[in-house]
């Protein structure tokens, strides 16, 4: 398990073939369940494991349409899954009082509550695309009770467009000699890629002197 866990932190994908053929699908299927379902596991691969599935299914290597179905799911379990803890357990949680104070003030959660039913839809697609937000998203989407029908059809647009975006980037440019030989850095250029947004973010909240 912690072999597996190494590899797929450094995306090898030649190694997981090599040793588990046969369980490759399943294993990627766990990998995005559990980055989009546990709220302590956002620092698993998602999007570069996206584009390297793509690639590797040009390469003849894995069942393009299987993969895409296959994850797509998962990203929708996980989400789902991810949500209603936030609606069950992480509620209950913050709301938990110690000496008749709760550990967080309701107005808090009013005013995260009316962010998710404003801008929740925008927050959820665009969340997809974001390393860590990604994981913590539908987490406070449950928290702050954010209609679930809401939810679930913006979740499955987002979903749709994360799998498909970032799967069909790698299969179209399989075939790109750079690329097809030079993974390893593609990987690490996907990964900085998609933590932009956050770093754009501190450095524009950052007091100037």
């Amino acid at each position: 398990m912690i072999d597996i866990f190494k590899h797929l932190i450094h995306l090898d994908f030649h190694w997981l073939f090599d040793n588990y053929r046969d369980y490759i699908y399943m294993i990627l299927f766990l990998v995005i369940f559990i980055e989009t379902g546990l709220v302590i596991m956002p620092f698993l691969p998602g999007d570069s494991l996206l584009f390297m599935a793509g690639l590797f299914a040009k390469a003849g290597y894995l069942n393009l349409a299987y993969i895409i179905g296959m994850l797509f799911i998962a990203a929708v379990l996980g989400d789902n899954l991810n949500y209603f803890i936030g609606r069950n357990i992480g509620l209950r949680v913050v709301r938990y009082k110690i000496r008749g104070k709760s550990l967080v003030n309701q107005k808090y959660l009013d005013k995260t509550h009316a962010f998710f039913e404003k801008h929740g839809p925008k927050t959820i697609i665009m969340a997809r695309f974001v390393p860590i937000v990604r994981t913590f998203s539908p987490f406070v989407a449950g928290i702050a009770v954010m209609k679930y029908s809401k939810f679930l059809s913006f979740d499955l647009l987002g979903g749709a467009i994360w799998i498909l975006s970032l799967t069909f980037a790698g299969y179209l440019l399989g075939d790109i000699e750079i690329i097809k030989n030079h993974v390893d850095l593609v990987a690490i250029a996907i990964i900085l890629l998609s933590l932009l947004p956050i770093i754009f973010q501190i450095i524009k909240k950052k007091p100037t002197i």
